[in-house]
């Protein structure tokens, strides 16, 4: 059907996770599959959203949906397409509920026909497609419109929102009183943090689950340091070192692939093999701040330690569902051209190929691991996986305070906290004196990665997943 695109999942055993696991987690996590066996048996579980490359939600999706798979449960993922004016009016809830004015626009009558218009269509669409034993999970704001056309099937629809805000305002007011009449109905609403949970929701159908990270997908998986030097440079990212190995990445499913696609890169100097790097990845979206990074770095840490700032993003031309990506690389780029000379020689700017997801995430890896201090100086943020990606690597996060980082972060202890996401200033003196001190950053680097390993693995999340769904199909 036009309006609906299937994703291919291949499947993965779940029994990878043992070496990673310890053995109480392995116990919990094991009986936690042979239930899900049970519990769906003769049922298929839909997963729903608006992209399935580029952000967050895609990534994890790609993550967890293979071991479903792999477990034996009968697993679809379904992407819903959709024209510019509403992804315009998607991206627009999205600035909203996270308290941002974003393109400046209210919500209005004409968003909502053309919000209507679309997601009535596709949850028809979706609604012939499933069966009566079936369960949906909707995922952000592109899909809540389905959930009235699929809740008239009859069977149960899980509502999973990735985004939200510390301390809502009157814009994330807004946005809840646009999306609440399509949710009202769903038989669970889903939010990663408590805090996140939206007024006049019904209490009880109210489930925390932070997102989690698979970690031997080619963004998280094992890589040697030469392996990471080669990577970088057949991306085009650091200069070549002769007699380095083959530019090699294993997939998912273990073959081997080699980086045959190019990083876009906006610079004046190339990355040395024993230049110390501060790397913020995320997409080119202003709630990220790339601007402020630029400027933060500037102001704080270059006067004060010879690192290098990179700013990684995707290619602003793949990412389908954020139309304001190639506005916010052109408003960075522009950052870095207002730098002094000597700053803007220091400042990488990298918009990362995405004609291969894996090959991309390989690349998002090695930068990770090639960076000595990873940042994340958002503005608003949901929970911010690749803070939890950094951490895995062994790398501390200097990170502002909101959202689910702070959920992540222990200050102090697995990485640095700032107060003020604003104080650009500060934000670069956190990351400079981590940058100065190794012995520092190696310790909070070793804390992060245990974090990660006890609380944000996937194993926690499918079976959160696993306990939620099963209690609505009893």
């Amino acid at each position: 059907m036009a309006g609906l695109t299937d994703v291919a999942i291949d499947a993965l055993g779940p029994d990878r996770f043992q070496s990673v696991l310890t053995a109480q987690q392995w116990k919990a996590f094991s009986d936690g599959v042979e239930r899900s066996r049970r519990i769906f048996a003769g049922r298929t579980v839909w997963m729903v959203n608006s992209t399935a490359r580029g952000g967050g939600v895609a990534e994890m999706l790609n993550a967890l949906l293979p071991y479903v798979r792999g477990a034996g449960v009968d697993t679809r993922w379904v992407v819903i397409e959709g024209e510019p004016a509403f992804f315009r009016v998607t991206k627009r809830i999205h600035n909203h509920l996270h308290g941002a004015m974003g393109d400046a626009a209210v919500l209005g009558g004409e968003d909502r026909r053309v919000y209507d218009s679309l997601t009535h269509e596709r949850g028809a669409e979706l609604a012939e497609r499933i069966g009566p034993r079936d369960v949906v999970v909707l995922h952000d704001p592109q899909t809540a419109g389905m959930l009235p056309a699929l809740k008239r099937r009859g069977v149960p629809v899980v509502w999973r929102c990735h985004v939200g805000l510390d301390m809502p305002n009157e814009l994330a007011r807004a946005a809840w009183r646009f999306l609440l009449p399509c949710i009202i109905d769903a038989d669970a609403y889903v939010f990663s943090r408590r805090a996140f949970a939206w007024e006049g929701l019904d209490p009880a159908r109210i489930t925390i689950i932070p997102p989690s990270i698979d970690p031997f997908s080619p963004k998280n998986a094992e890589m040697p340091a030469e392996q990471v030097e080669a990577i970088l440079a057949a991306a085009g990212v650091v200069e070549p070192v002769a007699g380095g190995p083959p530019a090699e990445f294993h997939r998912l499913r273990s073959d081997v692939a080699t980086i045959r696609n190019k990083a876009v890169m906006v610079e004046e100097s190339r990355i040395g093999p024993e230049t110390p790097l501060l790397l913020q990845v995320s997409r080119w979206d202003r709630l990220k701040d790339p601007v402020g990074v630029i400027r933060g770095f500037a102001a704080g840490a270059a006067p004060h330690c010879d690192a290098h700032l990179v700013l990684a993003g995707p290619s602003v031309a793949e990412v389908a569902d954020d139309p304001e990506g190639a506005q916010v690389l052109a408003e960075t780029e522009d950052a870095w051209q207002a730098l002094p000379e000597g700053v803007r020689a220091r400042v990488h700017l990298a918009a990362l190929p995405m004609d291969d997801d894996e090959e991309n995430a390989a690349m998002v890896n090695a930068l990770q691991r090639r960076a000595a201090v990873v940042a994340q100086k958002s503005l608003a943020e949901g929970f911010g996986l690749t803070v939890a990606e950094a951490m895995w690597k062994g790398r501390p996060v200097v990170a502002s305070r909101i959202g689910g980082i702070q959920d992540q972060i222990e200050d102090g202890v697995t990485g640095l906290l700032l107060d003020d996401p604003g104080d650009i200033e500060r934000f670069g003196e956190l990351a400079c004196e981590l940058l100065r001190d190794g012995r520092r950053a190696r310790r909070m680097g070793e804390a992060a990665q245990r974090r990660v390993r006890e609380q944000f693995l996937g194993t926690r999340d499918l079976l959160q997943y696993v306990d939620l769904l099963g209690s609505l199909l009893s």
